[in-house]
């Protein structure tokens, strides 16, 4: 069955990112199943978009942790609209959470907001 949660998301290179823990259903079912749909509503609910492709994640598995540090970071000023500390007392506990970020390039896009 299809699984869904609320998450933070925005613009990300050629599609859009959102970040998570290792131990989430969402991640757990990503790697199981790559295919994702992110729907992005307006703030008064009244628009929508939807992406629809294949979920790539990053994390410290698969990925340079140097690189790793630049994507965190890059995936969470969108959704923030701010540039985040480039120091420790940042990176260290996406580090300590083992944290990844998932991008998904879509492959289709719709709702009332396009």
């Amino acid at each position: 069955m299809p699984q869904m949660s609320i998450v933070t998301c925005g613009a990300y290179r050629d599609g859009v990112a959102f970040s998570t823990t290792v131990d989430r259903a969402k991640l757990l079912n990503l790697k199981r199943d790559a295919r994702c749909s992110l729907m992005v509503s307006k703030q008064n609910w009244w628009g929508y978009i939807v992406f629809e492709g294949k979920a790539t994640t990053l994390s410290p598995d698969n990925t340079p942790a140097d690189d790793l540090r630049d994507a965190m970071r890059d995936v969470y000023a969108p959704p923030t609209n701010t540039d985040h500390p480039t120091g420790p007392e940042y990176d260290q506990p996406m580090v300590d959470d083992r944290r990844p970020a998932v991008t998904v390039v879509p492959a289709q896009i719709y709702g009332t907001a396009v």
